[in-house]
């Protein structure tokens, strides 16, 4: 298993280690409750540096990533980031990712650490470019995610950056903790607000334990990946592997939002003959009103106890205290309200479609 830059520190502190992507990652420290808590109602920091990065620069370095990607990269400003899907011929996910527009014809993508060798592989064999360079980052790159209402205040001691002055979704180039050039971006998988942090790997341990000696008076915790997943379904962020993949279009996701038909990205025509046929199937939330607690690969079924869809993601949601999840349904049964059940140990469950997010 790879590990992490952090790694020695997660297992200082104790931290439960699981295997995710091919590297060795803190699953949780205290509890997964304690953790998303912390980051709903103050701040908590996350070891992300198993995602991928890519840079892509050149003249033409714009062109490729838009004939590969959903969204319209055109609209990007130095500084701005922009979330997309990387699709395939037959118009299925490949990936989600984020794109920065770090200078003219300087970009970076960052990728699901699942995936890193696969999308590589795709993006090099679609440059046919003149001027276009492509580097494979991930291994020198660190990535720390400190997310939640107070991140703001528990980080701005560490950087001149002003950092209530980034936009959701921009990100500036500064110094951070004695370290110049780390990319500090208004986002994250949580939907409580925060930063990622972007810096090499070498400094990672250092950057880290800044953060935590800087916000020792806001009870700063360090969460694992099992508050990131609940907190990231409450907000019904979708999650590579379970609620898209290759055989999953953005349409079908409710990703339509960052899918631009008037650009010419691969899988275009078939995602375009989707839209004005209608999808026959969609990715929708539901909450359990039964006791019970949902998850990936359950089945879902009507009343008339006929198999319409499976779960995809599902948890106890802590803030709500009852069951969520998603999943695809046939469409026409698709509509908030709608009653459903859920295959559990061999017992039908009932559940209502709703709208999300769930928080």
């Amino acid at each position: 298993m790879k590990k992490t830059p952090l790694n020695q520190i997660h297992e200082n502190l104790g931290a439960k280690m699981v295997e995710f992507a091919g590297y060795q990652m803190p699953v949780q420290y205290f509890g997964v409750k304690e953790e998303h808590m912390a980051v709903r109602e103050n701040v908590g920091v996350f070891d992300v540096s198993h995602m991928g990065q890519f840079k892509v620069t050149g003249s033409d370095s714009q062109a490729l990533i838009q004939n590969l990607i959903s969204n319209d990269v055109s609209k990007l400003k130095v500084g701005q980031a922009q979330y997309s899907c990387l699709t395939n011929e037959k118009g299925g996910i490949i990936d989600d990712l984020i794109v920065y527009k770090l200078a003219q014809n300087d970009f970076m993508l960052v990728v699901n650490a699942s995936r890193i060798d696969v999308d590589w592989d795709w993006i090099s064999k679609h440059n046919n470019f003149d001027d276009c360079q492509l580097e494979n980052i991930s291994e020198q790159t660190a990535l720390i995610a400190v997310q939640g209402p107070n991140s703001t205040k528990a980080l701005q001691n560490l950087t001149p950056v002003e950092l209530n002055k980034i936009p959701y979704y921009q990100f500036k180039q500064g110094n951070f903790a004695g370290i110049d050039d780390v990319i500090i971006s208004a986002t994250g998988y949580t939907g409580s607000g925060g930063f990622e942090l972007y810096l090499p790997a070498e400094h990672a341990e250092k950057v880290w334990q800044a953060i935590f000696d800087s916000a020792e008076a806001f009870n700063i915790l360090p969460c694992g990946l099992a508050a990131r997943d609940t907190l990231r379904l409450e907000k019904a962020y979708c999650l590579y592997g379970n609620d898209i993949n290759e055989e999953t279009t953005p349409l079908e996701a409710g990703l339509g939002w960052v899918t631009k038909l008037h650009t010419n990205f691969t899988g275009k025509e078939v995602i375009e003959l989707q839209k004005n046929k209608g999808v026959t199937r969609k990715l929708i939330g539901f909450k359990m009103t039964e006791r019970g607690i949902p998850r990936k690969g359950y089945e879902i079924f009507n009343e008339k106890e006929e198999k319409i869809g499976e779960v995809t993601s599902g948890t106890q949601s802590p803030i709500l205290n009852e069951g969520i999840g998603l999943g695809y349904v046939k469409k026409e049964f698709t509509a908030p309200g709608t009653t459903i059940w859920l295959k559990i140990r061999n017992k039908n469950v009932g559940a209502k479609i709703v709208k999300t997010p769930f928080v």
